[in-house]
């Protein structure tokens, strides 16, 4: 069976244009930010709902049904499943990518990266949103064979960053792999992300903007390395 696991809804469309064989598993998970320690699948589970709903006033059963039940399909990946792997370069994909690899190590499975390659280095940040089936299936087409050693190094990466053990990430950011661009820069913004966000608001507010469409795409400019989505600009825009 085939596998893709795509970076969430808006993708689904153009993937399905393509007439790409595979059944679809959407991440609608937003692992950059918010608790992620406990072991316990129940328990992991039940701390990102509360999370959720205190944060996005999101329902608990909703998010069990639509985000939790979702990926917990990668626990039942056989070992002559393929599964492929839609994720973009930024943080928030990243710590995505690298919680899927972490639930497929011990599988068995043969895992691709499926990234987007064809953009230039200035939109590296932008990501599958702006791509369309033709281009979507040019991404598929580049695909590249995730190692045993690059699972591991995924799931070493998932298991510093939800410890929040930054130079840990950092040590493993040095030692890199090709199935892993741009990890030097998606690290530092991690050991940043308490501080630099916040500084890059506020200097954007200076700079007499008020309303938060505005805001938003002012920070996506500076920031992107992050991939926040408004709701998570929006809520350190609340914390300020």
């Amino acid at each position: 069976m085939k596998y893709h696991v795509l970076p969430g809804d808006s993708t689904v469309e153009e993937f399905k244009k393509t007439k790409i064989d595979g059944e679809i598993i959407v991440c609608r998970e937003a692992f950059i930010v918010g608790p992620a320690t406990a072991d316990a699948p129940d328990e992991f589970w039940d701390d990102r709902a509360r999370f959720v709903l205190a944060e996005y006033a999101e329902d608990e059963i909703d998010f069990h049904e639509r985000v939790a039940d979702e990926l917990e399909k990668l626990t039942d990946i056989d070992d002559d499943d393929e599964v492929y792997l839609w994720f973009e370069y930024e943080l928030f994909c990243s710590v995505n990518m690298w919680f899927c690899l972490s639930q497929l190590a011990g599988s068995g499975a043969t895992v691709f990266r499926v990234e987007p390659a064809i953009l230039s280095e200035k939109d590296r940040w932008s990501g599958f949103g702006q791509l369309g089936g033709d281009e979507l299936q040019r991404c598929f087409d580049a695909r590249q064979l995730f190692s045993a050693a690059d699972i591991k190094l995924g799931t070493d990466l998932w298991n510093a960053y939800r410890h929040r053990k930054l130079q840990e990430l950092a040590e493993l950011a040095e030692e890199g792999s090709p199935r892993f661009p741009y990890l030097f820069e998606v690290a530092k913004a991690a050991s940043e992300m308490e501080t630099r966000p916040f500084e890059l608001l506020k200097d954007i507010k200076a700079e007499g903007k008020t309303e938060f469409d505005e805001i938003f795409r002012e920070f996506v400019k500076r920031a992107g390395v992050y991939g926040f989505g408004d709701l998570q600009v929006q809520g350190m825009v609340d914390r300020m």
